[in-house]
């Protein structure tokens, strides 16, 4: 699918200022969509909008359906009122220029909490008829997952497969008597989810009004301890007793001589196909309700994956395996129709993920710090870019732009200078005039980039498992002249309406 000409700008919205230590889904957000229609951006892209997992990171989600409750606006829930004004006060610990979340979550949940309790007690009838409906409209995820969460806080966040038994294997009994027991945390969990998908909606629904599409993004793997594989053991490679047999990884490279062990269980494709896909569909159209475009990530693990026993602790000793293909694709254009998708066709590409890509005209990715390594032939630089491609300066896995430069080696550093023309003295804003224009459809650019900051301000490092997704930019770094260099060059490659 062909995407129009256009240009975005890639911010998570924790990233977002305000003053409860970490961007949330507030004014600070719709400030941000009005600054970008002033930059003349059409879309702003996003990361997984799940809740956080292990190292604080939106791909280890403990759900593929559910919201991430500390991205709800407090200041919100105090004008339904459910909180008061000594709620919303900053309290020690919340940083403006990154998120500190040991302070940032008990600050959060508890508040969180305090209004769950007051809406229980104090609710209007209109409240609690949307409330009726919302619970309605997404029972057939948010009920596992608020008894799963719940669980979990009880069982003080161990692996699902080590509770009594009748709850790690679902048996009827045990899961009605827990419903009873937990009742209270299974509505403070279904309210999060309330308020998170309703404040969501209004700012899609503004961005979209504003002309800004969002740009959302859909891991391949779940995590774990996540309700969907508690819920539906039977669609991935666990043992008898609810046991990953085999985890998710990359294989050993240039830049991890073990390889990566994410840790992920992998999917039982073949009793996925037995039904259609239709777990998959089902994930994918709840996504598109959130989002009006979607960067499915990993995208060859859908042609081949790396498979590596859970025994393992690195991933040295795994195996490629076939993916499902086109089945799962097909299964999902047949019940959806065609969608805007993006294939994040990064890594080993080889030729069976270029043709699964192509087969469903699904654009790919091309980054411009992987582009100066090699020759002309590099795919990564822009002359051979293609029209159904996005092309991003770096992404949340790379460093900053600056801080490439930085550590490049003196090879990419050469042909880099004489590519662009430059000294490199401005390389953020080199590479962003590169990108924009390229011929492909699609250009994004990370915030990080468009301020020009080191590395020291790069939101994730692969195959570390702590210290990061904590970036955070504050307004008084933003200068008139950012939005508007964003517009010139929009409109001069023809990414924004209107004549340079």
């Amino acid at each position: 699918m062909r995407f129009p000409r256009a240009s975005g700008v890639l911010l998570h919205p924790t990233s977002l200022p305000g003053p409860h230590g970490s961007g949330d889904l507030g004014r600070e957000a719709y400030h941000y969509v009005d600054w970008l229609v002033g930059a003349g951006q059409k879309l702003w892209q996003i990361l997984p909008l799940a809740g956080i997992g292990p190292g604080n990171s939106p791909y280890m989600s403990n759900s593929a359906f559910a919201g991430n409750v500390l991205l709800v606006d407090l200041r919100e829930l105090q004008t339904q009122g459910w909180l008061g004004s000594t709620d919303v006060a900053p309290a020690p610990g919340l940083e403006a220029d990154h998120v500190n979340f040991a302070a940032v979550y008990p600050y959060r949940m508890e508040r969180l909490a305090r209004a769950a309790a007051c809406f229980a007690d104090a609710g209007t009838a209109t409240q609690r008829a949307e409330y009726a409906a919302f619970l309605a409209a997404h029972r057939s995820w948010l009920d596992d997952y608020a008894l799963f969460m719940s669980l979990c806080e009880a069982c003080g966040w161990q692996d699902w497969c080590t509770w009594e038994t009748g709850l790690a294997q679902r048996d009827p009994k045990a899961l009605a008597a827990a419903r009873l027991q937990h009742a209270e945390r299974i509505a403070f969990w279904q309210f999060g989810q309330w308020c998170f998908y309703r404040q969501w909606a209004a700012l899609k629904t503004y961005a979209n009004a504003q002309g800004v599409q969002i740009i959302g993004d859909t891991p391949i793997f779940i995590a774990y301890l996540s309700a969907e594989v508690w819920a539906n053991q039977h669609l991935f490679e666990l043992d008898e007793s609810g046991r990953p047999t085999v985890v998710a990884g990359v294989p050993p490279d240039l830049f991890a001589a073990t390889g990566q062990r994410w840790g992920n269980p992998l999917y039982r494709w073949s009793e996925h196909a037995k039904d259609g896909y239709a777990w998959w569909v089902e994930r994918v159209r709840r996504t598109f309700e959130l989002v009006d475009i979607v960067r499915i990530d990993h995208f060859r693990g859908f042609a081949g994956y790396y498979e590596i026993p859970a025994s393992q602790p690195t991933a040295e000793h795994g195996r490629w395996v076939p993916g499902p293909g086109a089945a799962l694709f097909t299964a999902i254009t047949h019940a959806l129709g065609p969608m805007p998708i993006i294939a994040e066709d990064l890594g080993l590409v080889t030729p069976d993920v270029e043709a699964l890509r192509k087969e469903f005209g699904y654009p790919g990715m091309r980054i411009l710090q992987f582009a100066f390594g090699g020759d002309a032939s590099n795919s990564f630089l822009p002359h051979n870019h293609e029209p159904d491609t996005v092309v991003y300066t770096g992404t949340h896995d790379n460093d900053t732009t600056a801080g490439w430069w930085a550590t490049a080696s003196d090879q990419e550093r050469h042909y880099a200078r004489g590519y662009l023309a430059t000294d490199g003295h401005d390389i953020a804003w080199t590479m962003i005039r590169a990108a924009m224009a390229s011929v492909a459809d699609t250009a994004v650019h990370p915030m990080q980039d468009v301020l020009a900051l080191p590395a020291e301000s790069r939101m994730n490092w692969p195959g570390q498992e702590s210290g990061w997704w904590v970036w955070r930019f504050q307004w008084n770094q933003v200068q008139p002249w950012h939005g508007g260099r964003l517009l010139e060059l929009s409109r001069l490659y023809g990414r924004a309406a209107g004549r340079a």
